[in-house]
């Protein structure tokens, strides 16, 4: 996704959303719910109930997109009570896409060859012979 960061809007919708709906059912979403043109190129993020999936909707002057991402482990939103239909910047799209919320406390997916952070890992393992 490559967009210019000024101009571009991001709208969050604010309630768990089926992750089954495409281009029309996330449309509907986007125009009805969040009161949205969905045809302004603007970016419209749904995450799931469980938070693990995320799909963002926008129209690239040539037909709709969807961009989508699952977590291995973790999730998006870690309580949809604080979660209400807003704007957000792009900023805070590519945070939350990253997993980086101030007070988030869920784990993350790590990949099996990268340490934890402030941890040791041995660049080889250690041959024992018999």
């Amino acid at each position: 996704m490559f967009f210019p960061e000024g101009r571009i809007r991001v709208f969050l919708y604010g309630k768990p959303v089926d992750m089954r709906n495409s281009f029309t059912g996330l449309y509907a979403l986007a125009r009805h719910g969040l009161q949205q043109d969905p045809l302004s190129g603007h970016l419209f993020v749904f995450v799931n109930r469980r938070g693990t999936q995320a799909r963002i909707l926008y129209f690239d002057r040539s037909g709709w997109c969807i961009w989508a991402k699952r977590l291995e482990a973790g999730c998006f939103i870690s309580d949809w009570a604080q979660v209400s239909h807003r704007e957000m910047d792009w900023t805070a799209l590519k945070l939350m896409l990253e997993g980086i919320e101030p007070r988030r406390r869920a784990k993350r997916y790590a990949h099996g060859s990268a340490a934890p952070a402030g941890t040791s890992m041995p660049l080889t393992t250690p041959v024992t012979s018999a």
